[in-house]
């Protein structure tokens, strides 16, 4: 666990893809909105870096990890969670977004995924909606997995099911991030 790496995903892919396709050996580079990297954001479930455990991937259950924040910075009215897999063969597969949590100044808590009434999830890069597991190609090298979560000075206006490219668009002027990412290989 901890606070983050400096790499922070990528812009989200236009294929919808079932899965997240081949990843390549050169270092890919973010494209989302940086912001300081002030939240302490991070999941019980594996380490910063670490491999993802079986059961929070598609050869498992699937579900999604347990998601802790402190440290939210002052001001923030909306917090926005974007996760992405820069390694995939067609272009960077967007895995889960999430919004409308609130950016209370404090901490807060997400038990396998499940966050409180009133968060809207988008559509993953597969067109479905919330999250979808890690599932890179087998024989594919570590797939990386990048947890971003957003304070936003601003509520958003977006419905539910709206695509990566509507969520990632709306990021305007964040107040901070908090980034952690998990690894797995099939």
């Amino acid at each position: 666990m901890g606070t983050g790496r400096a790499l922070v995903a990528a812009a989200p892919a236009a294929a919808a893809l079932a899965g997240c396709g081949g990843g390549g050996d050169e270092e890919k580079t973010s494209d989302l909105p940086k912001a300081p990297n002030t939240i302490e954001f991070s999941t019980p479930a594996f380490d910063d870096g670490g491999p993802i455990p079986f059961s929070l991937t598609c050869d498992g259950e699937g579900t999604p990890p347990t998601l802790a924040w402190r440290a939210v910075p002052p001001g923030a009215v909306e917090l926005l969670l974007v996760v992405q897999d820069p390694d995939a063969k067609n272009g960077t597969f967007t895995h889960w977004t999430a919004w409308g949590i609130a950016g209370f100044t404090g901490s807060g808590l997400a038990p396998h995924g499940e966050f409180p009434a009133g968060v809207k999830q988008g559509k993953n890069s597969a067109g479905k909606l919330g999250w979808a597991p890690p599932c890179p190609p087998k024989g594919d090298e570590a797939h990386h997995y990048i947890f971003t979560l957003y304070a936003l000075p601003e509520g958003l206006t977006l419905e539910p099911g709206a695509s990566p490219e509507a969520v990632v668009a709306a990021i305007k002027k964040p107040l901070g991030l908090g980034t952690f990412t998990g690894t797995y290989k099939r």
